[in-house]
C-alpha cells in the first residue's frame, strides 16, 4: 500500500498554544459529530504528492468508496492503475500492470489511513493524536491531528470541512513532504452494496495469499 501511504511536505510550521483538556475534548467531539452521520461515502479524489520545494511530484485520479464499519474501496485510475479494497475480512491489492492480486487477512489497525480518518472512530484517533480545531473562515473548519508518538513519520494531519462537508485531507510529514487528498463529487449515505467491497480476481491473474496468522 505504499502508493497510498506516501506523505507530503509541511509547507508551514503550525504553532499551537497549550489547550485545556476540555477544549481538546470539545474539538474531538466536533470532529466525531461531523463524521458520525456518515454511514457510506463515495467520492472522486485527486491525490497530490508535493515535494519540499512546493513542486508537484505526482497527481493521481482516484475513485473512493466507504461503508461503515469496515468496507473500503480505493481505486487509482491514473497514472498507475491499482485497487485496494476490503470487506472487513479480507483485503485485496490488485495491480493490473503486474497481473497479480495480493490477498491478506484484514486487520483494522493496519487499515489505510484514509479509512482510519473517515471511519468516525474518534476513540481510536484520540489515542493516537491530539485533535485541535481552527475556524479558518465562515463555513470552513480545519482539524489538526498531531501524532502523540515521537517516532511518527508525520508532523500532523489536517482534515478540512467546508459547510460541514469533507473537502480535503492534508498529510504533512516531518521530512517536509505533503500528501493532499482533494474530494469532489461527494455522495453521502447513498446505498452501497456489500459486493462493491469484495474483489473477484480476473481469470489468468496471479493470486498471492498472505496471512498475518502465519
Amino acid at each position: 500500500m505504499n502508493r497510498l501511504s506516501v506523505s507530503f511536505i509541511l509547507t508551514s510550521a503550525l504553532c499551537l498554544p497549550a489547550l485545556s483538556s476540555s477544549v481538546l475534548a470539545a474539538d474531538s467531539d466536533r470532529l466525531e459529530f461531523l463524521l458520525s452521520h456518515v454511514s457510506t461515502l463515495k467520492a472522486d479524489v485527486t491525490q497530490l504528492i508535493v515535494e519540499s520545494n512546493g513542486g508537484v511530484l505526482e497527481e493521481s485520479t482516484i475513485k473512493m468508496k466507504l461503508k461503515k464499519p469496515d468496507g473500503f474501496y480505493w481505486e487509482t485510475i491514473e497514472p498507475f492503475p491499482e485497487l485496494i479494497v476490503t470487506d472487513g475480512i479480507k483485503l485485496w491489492n490488485y495491480q493490473p500492470d503486474l497481473e497479480q492480486v495480493v490477498v491478506e487477512d484484514w486487520q483494522t489497525d493496519q487499515s489505510e489511513l484514509a479509512a482510519q480518518l473517515l471511519s468516525g472512530r474518534t476513540d481510536s484517533l484520540n489515542q493516537e493524536y491530539t485533535i485541535t480545531l481552527a475556524q479558518v473562515d465562515a463555513g470552513a473548519e480545519n482539524f489538526t491531528l498531531t501524532p502523540k508518538a515521537a517516532d511518527d513519520v508525520n508532523a500532523n494531519i489536517v482534515i478540512q470541512f467546508i459547510e460541514s462537508g469533507l473537502d480535503a485531507i492534508y498529510i504533512n510529514s516531518k521530512n517536509g513532504e505533503q500528501t493532499v487528498w482533494q474530494f469532489s463529487q461527494l455522495e453521502i449515505n447513498t446505498p452501497l452494496s456489500d459486493s462493491e467491497f469484495y474483489f473477484e480476481p480476473p481469470e489468468g491473474i496471479e493470486v498471492i495469499e498472505n496471512s498475518y496468522g502465519q
